[in-house]
């Protein structure tokens, strides 16, 4: 058994449910695909936005439902959690925060232009669009992914499923190996926090090189 479930290799829409009733398979579940996860893919990632970073450029994240809402959590992560005193902070934008705007395409031309038609007039050559999508077809994710990759961008893509038909529009693809979308997104956080977590590494290498320092790893709690 793996993911949980029996037939790990089973469509979306025959999934059993009642395989996730207990909390303990559930969990399990995750837990082993987080065993699997393919961990040189997002190192790879990491070392593109690190990449982004020292080069000025910005990314851009993007998702729909519960991949959205990372979207934003993964931009608040990258961008404020990187902050270095005296350096300039790390471009990183979410597509999925502009309700107004995004209502507004979706209405008036298509919500499969919503994130495409927001990246059109900002994306620059080596901007990173960063694509978060559980199946990995939905189209205004697609839609984004192709206007990135003819304006001369960096894709990134986070997936399940085996990729769907983001893998062959992204130069690097973490693909969580799952077909079951609550369990994508869970893995999908996990992933983020380990890019995010990778990232200060690196960004903490190199400024203490320079005799900067970034504090510690740990993240202020607040009142959160």
């Amino acid at each position: 058994m793996r993911n949980g479930i029996s037939n790990p290799t089973a469509s979306l829409e025959v999934l059993n449910q009642v395989d996730y009733a207990e909390a303990g398979v559930y969990l399990r579940g995750v837990s082993d695909i987080l065993a699997d996860l393919p961990v040189s893919d997002i190192e790879v990632a990491v070392d593109r936005l690190f990449r982004a970073y020292q080069q000025g450029r910005t990314v851009y994240l993007f998702g729909n439902g519960g991949s959205a809402a990372l979207a934003s959590h993964a931009a608040c992560d990258l961008g404020k959690g990187t902050m270095v005193d005296g350096k300039r902070p790390f471009r990183v934008v979410s597509l999925c925060d502009n309700i107004p705007l995004m209502t507004a395409w979706a209405n008036d031309s298509s919500y499969a232009d919503i994130f495409s038609a927001q990246l059109r007039p900002l994306l620059e050559p080596q901007d990173v669009a960063f694509a978060i999508s559980g199946s990995g077809n939905s189209p205004n994710v697609l839609n984004a992914l192709r206007l990135s990759k003819d304006g001369g961008g960096v894709n990134i893509g986070l997936t399940g499923c085996g990729g769907g038909k983001m893998k062959t529009l992204c130069d690097t693809c973490i693909i969580v190996p799952s077909r079951q979308m609550q369990q994508i997104e869970d893995s999908h956080v996990c992933v983020m926090h380990a890019a995010f977590f990778g990232f200060r590494k690196r960004l903490h290498t190199a400024e203490r090189a320079k005799g900067a320092s970034i504090g510690n790893y740990g993240i202020p709690v607040g009142n959160r």
